[in-house]
């Protein structure tokens, strides 16, 4: 129409623009996910499966019922933090997924490999193909909000999330360098291209404390997160310590034992997008 504003919200007329059609895939027909969030970092090595695991274990603790969905393929850590070794099982109507031991469901694809190790060598079309399926063909059952690992960057798999999943927001994981703001403007404008709202900026490896007298050390300067957070309208933030016991509670499969309170602030924000 000659009139148009482009504003379809002030606008009743039935235009090629508010009938695209919608691209998302079917969840299983025996599932439910009420929320799904994304968590996405630019660059490889900054903690995202870490900040998903934790994440997921908040929500657990707080009585919601929560999976993670491990979207990177090729580099799969979500079973290896949650002690999960056993292979997933299906039957004629889908997967069914691992579930750990406080009762987050878990499906990645290392728990479908015959040994952990092996490696998987695909190309693109093929590994997002099987993201999409680990959402149309696992029995997720009833769950209250769902963490996607992505892989790091922008690429075929985080593409494929966006448009076949009806993701709610994203959570972008980075870690204190002089790139991290070149790092962030990416992840935010792909969320911004696929119109996903960015619920909260996650800083790892931000700062050390000493463990005899408390005292705050920055290894890599002061925090530039708030500044980070205020230019690119983030709601939350937080900041993770370098700490030894994270790592460990990870290698050794029990990240659900871990305590502190970083997350927290993110965990009541996704609170309120469950509400």
């Amino acid at each position: 129409m000659e009139e148009c504003n482009h504003d379809c919200s002030s606008c009743s007329a039935n235009c090629a623009d508010r009938e695209k059609p919608d691209l998302h895939e079917p969840l299983n027909k025996l599932s439910r996910v009420r929320r799904v969030v994304g968590v996405v970092s630019g660059k490889g090595g900054v903690g995202k499966s870490i900040v998903t695991s934790m994440l997921a274990v908040l929500l657990r603790r707080r009585g919601y019922r929560t999976a993670i969905l491990d979207a990177d393929v090729t580099g799969p850590s979500i079973p290896q933090a949650f002690g999960l070794h056993t292979r997933a099982e299906g039957s004629d109507v889908g997967i069914f997924p691992v579930t750990s031991k406080t009762g987050v469901e878990v499906m990645s694809m290392n728990l479908l490999l015959e040994k952990e190790t092996d490696p998987v060598v695909w190309r693109g079309p093929i590994i997002a193909g099987s993201v999409k399926q680990f959402w149309t063909d696992v029995l997720w059952g009833d769950v209250d909000v769902m963490f996607i690992d992505m892989p790091p960057g922008t690429g075929d798999v985080p593409l494929t999330v966006f448009q076949s999943i009806p993701v709610d927001g994203i959570v972008v994981v980075t870690s204190p360098q002089q790139l991290v703001g070149m790092i962030v403007e990416k992840a935010v404008r792909m969320a911004e291209l696929m119109k996903i709202p960015v619920l909260a900026l996650v800083q790892n490896m931000s700062y050390v404390k000493c463990p005899d007298c408390n005292t705050v050390i920055r290894p890599f300067g002061k925090s530039d997160l708030s500044a980070l957070a205020k230019q690119y309208r983030i709601p939350a933030t937080a900041e993770l310590p370098i700490q030894k016991d994270l790592a460990t509670a990870c290698d050794a499969g029990v990240i659900e034992l871990f305590e502190g309170n970083w997350l927290d602030g993110i965990a009541d924000q996704l609170e309120e997008l469950l509400k």
